[in-house]
């Protein structure tokens, strides 16, 4: 059993005893403190939080227990029930609510579940106001209210309907041109509310010819919902034998987005933010961020264009958003597939990543293949190393930042872990926010080279 507090929420395991895993108690008390610290930054206010799941197996008793804790705060609550990470997001945006609550543990298996956190901006809250949050859990600093408080419940279960039309109504995005490309279009939507969502958005974008896979959203997922390579033979098969233009491919809560060209091989998870940002650069030159785990191919995409910056964060999404309006980026996201275009809201977003992605390729009037063909090549090798409770990984960090700080023919970066960067590539060396491991990344020209670079790091440790 785990459970894991970090900048990505309150992620655990469904089972087991308090504090062991995402037990019942667990949820009851984070989000009566994730309550009292807005009711501590809002003194005196009737507050309105937005909840929505997505829909593996334990989010309708997980979601009860929010909403009724929510209720106990005198908290006001607007349900949408099955929804996605951006609808949520975009929920609090458009209903001027006070924050969030996402029901879903991402890509993790149907074993997990979390509770991801919102301001009232609709992005996810930071590392100090997460820590707060956790601190007020730990000393159990809430009280509910009387009887006469309780906070009140109104449903509203169109609100993915209501981000498509938002999708829809973006200058970049060309229905009519996609309309016209008569796409035929492959979708993996691992059994959770991307089947709702992304068939939805396809048709209302002129996408007739849709081939559903895993769309029913039931939480019994057909596969790790992890959208990589390995996991997505089912839709690479599909792709070839239904002669599909392409395949698509979202996580349960429909924040990741995965392409599949026309061949059945991957577009590769890293192009589909670099594909995007090419085409918005195209239209709106501006600056772009991404994290430091993510490939230097949107680097340089950005550079390509006159002015335009690149510019890369720690990894976490609230610290992407973050450098993007600091920066003022018209594009940004993360290397899983991870698209956040602040045109429609600062948060990572399949349904908007679908959408640009076609307007791109109705326009290029090219195979996706072709496409992807046109980028830098850059090849990334994912290598991990689980923790153990004995490990001084911080120490061990430090050494290997230490080491690599002496030599001329590198730049070393402590901003997040240690990333090494030496001319044909480089190396990022993290601890995980979201499970018990270390993150060893690295990245080159070719996949010889970037598991060469890897393996001398991971020589030194």
């Amino acid at each position: 059993m785990s459970l894991i507090k970090s900048i990505s929420g309150i992620r655990g395991t469904i089972g087991g005893n308090p504090g062991d895993g995402l037990s019942p108690l667990d949820v009851v008390k984070f989000t009566s403190a994730f309550a009292t610290f807005l009711q501590r930054n809002n003194p005196g206010r009737r507050l309105t939080l937005v909840v929505g799941r997505d829909a593996r197996l334990s989010g309708a008793m997980v979601d009860r227990l929010v909403v009724g804790t929510l209720q106990g705060m005198g908290i006001d609550v607007l349900e949408t029930g099955l929804s996605t990470t951006p609808t949520t997001e975009m929920a609090v945006i458009d209903n001027h609510a006070d924050g969030g609550i996402i029901i879903t543990a991402s890509h993790n298996p149907k074993h997990w579940n979390a509770l991801k956190l919102l301001n009232a901006r609709g992005e996810f809250i930071n590392n100090a106001e997460g820590q707060e949050v956790i601190s007020i859990a730990e000393s159990d600093s809430y009280t509910y209210c009387d009887v006469d408080q309780l906070g009140q419940v109104t449903e509203d279960f169109d609100t993915i309907d209501k981000h498509i039309q938002r999708v829809l109504e973006l200058k970049l995005v060309d229905r009519e041109a996609i309309a016209k490309a008569g796409f035929r279009v492959a979708v993996d939507a691992v059994n959770s509310t991307g089947g709702i969502a992304i068939p939805r958005l396809l048709r209302a974008l002129g996408v007739n010819n849709v081939v559903e896979l895993n769309c029913e959203p039931t939480g019994h997922f057909a596969h790790n919902p992890e959208p990589i390579p390995q996991n997505l033979t089912q839709i690479a098969d599909t792709v070839r034998n239904e002669h599909c233009d392409l395949g698509i491919v979202v996580d349960p809560d429909v924040d990741r987005l995965a392409l599949v060209c026309e061949t059945g091989e991957m577009f590769g998870e890293e192009y589909t933010l670099v594909s995007v940002a090419d085409y918005v650069l195209s239209q709106t030159p501006g600056n772009t961020v991404s994290n430091m785990s993510s490939s230097r191919a949107l680097r340089d995409v950005t550079r390509k264009y006159a002015g335009c910056e690149y510019n890369a964060s720690a990894v976490g999404e609230v610290n992407v958003t973050t450098l993007m309006r600091k920066t003022n980026a018209i594009i940004g996201g993360e290397g899983n597939g991870g698209i956040i275009y602040p045109e429609l809201h600062a948060g990572r977003d399949a349904l908007v990543g679908v959408a640009l992605f076609l307007t791109l390729l109705a326009k290029k009037g090219m195979k996706v293949s072709e496409l992807r063909k046109t980028y830098p090549e850059y090849i990334i090798s994912k290598n991990r190393k689980d923790l153990t409770p004995d490990m001084n990984v911080d120490e061990l960090l430090v050494k290997v930042a230490n080491k690599y700080q002496a030599d001329n023919n590198c730049q070393v970066s402590t901003i997040d872990g240690v990333k090494i960067d030496f001319e044909d590539g480089w190396v990022h060396l993290r601890k995980s926010n979201t499970e018990p491991i270390i993150r060893i990344y690295s990245e080159a020209h070719t996949e010889a080279r970037a598991n060469e670079l890897a393996q001398q790091v991971i020589a030194e440790i």
